[in-house]
């Protein structure tokens, strides 16, 4: 099944986590790293902190997402994410946003889509470059739409992700 997840990180070697979480995943069983989209460099939401490197990696994966979402955290780990403030700065920030066309919520742990495909640009940017024309389950909505009607941000493309 085709998976779509946000990675976002704005403390230390933001490049260097960055390419950490592609090998990781690359290397968890069941999940495959299909592609990958730009880095985009955006301004932080939340309490004062250094601006993002955020991207979104196409998965394969036949994985159900609480057991993909436990992977997920695990490379949050491996990175040295601790978790502390709502919206505050980390290390590497894992987000699974689409898992094919399942909704899932099992809030707050888990939420399928994730509420932040639907109007972050940071999010709908990156995704938009993998999958303009998926339709979002449980909006009904295209991912190039979406983007198209997002609020402007303070974002700008910084590079090729770096798998």
């Amino acid at each position: 099944m085709r998976a779509y997840v946000g990675v976002g990180s704005n403390l230390g070697d933001r490049w260097g986590t960055l390419a950490l979480a592609a090998r990781a995943l690359r290397a968890a069983p069941g999940v495959s790293v299909v592609r990958a989209s730009r880095v985009w460099d955006s301004a932080p939401m939340g309490p004062p902190q250094p601006r993002y490197l955020n991207a979104v990696l196409e998965l394969e994966t036949d994985l159900v997402p609480e057991v993909l979402l436990s992977v997920l955290q695990d490379v949050e780990r491996q990175a040295g994410r601790v978790r502390g403030a709502r919206w505050g700065a980390r290390t590497l920030d894992l987000d699974l946003l689409l898992q094919g066309d399942l909704v899932v919520r099992h809030a707050p742990e888990l939420v399928v889509p994730h509420p932040g495909v639907v109007s972050r640009r940071f999010v709908l940017h990156p995704l938009a470059e993998l999958a303009p024309d998926l339709v979002v389950p449980g909006c009904g909505a295209k991912v190039k739409d979406l983007l198209a009607a997002a609020a402007p941000a303070d974002l700008f493309a910084a590079g090729l992700y770096p798998v």
